[in-house]
């Protein structure tokens, strides 16, 4: 098993509904078990601002899964739940499920990156992870607490 971490963002329509209904069906992916989840907040958009604010949240998992299939069943849900990748990148969604973390591993192959690219800039990702893991070290980028301090003092 490995502890994986999910990133769950939304920003149209019934946001808290939109992430019970993906934590849902993270839950029952085979292979899956859904072991904590942060405080959910609300945050201002990121990149394309003029839209509806979000939702996020961050779950810590334990998989069974590599990580390439893993972000296959991610992607799965989010098609179930109405997401399109129609609009400007980083514009508004139903549902948006990103592979934060995948153990202490790093990947990087064509639509897989992980730790995410964009993790250790984003204060919506970075503490409710730090919520769930205070100790934890992101491969390549170092101890959560120092990344997070970093952000906070700029």
């Amino acid at each position: 098993m490995t502890r994986a971490y999910v990133g769950l963002g939304a920003n149209l329509g019934d946001r808290s509904a939109m992430l019970r209904a993906a934590l849902e069906q993270l839950a029952a992916e085979p292979g899956v078990t859904v072991v904590a989840v942060s405080t959910v907040c609300e945050t201002e958009p990121v990149g394309y601002l003029d839209q509806p604010r979000f939702l996020n949240a961050v779950a810590a998992i334990d998989t069974e899964l590599p990580p390439g299939d893993l972000l296959d069943r991610l992607l799965g849900i989010e098609r179930r739940l109405g997401r399109t990748r129609k609009g400007p990148r980083f514009g508004p969604r139903t549902i948006d499920l990103d592979l934060l973390l995948y153990g202490d591993e790093q990947v990087a192959e064509p639509g897989l990156e992980v730790p995410h690219p964009r993790l250790h800039e984003r204060l919506f990702v970075l503490e409710p992870l730090f919520e769930l893991t205070p100790g934890l070290v992101v491969p390549g980028k170092g101890a959560l607490s120092e990344i997070l301090a970093g952000i906070q003092s700029s």
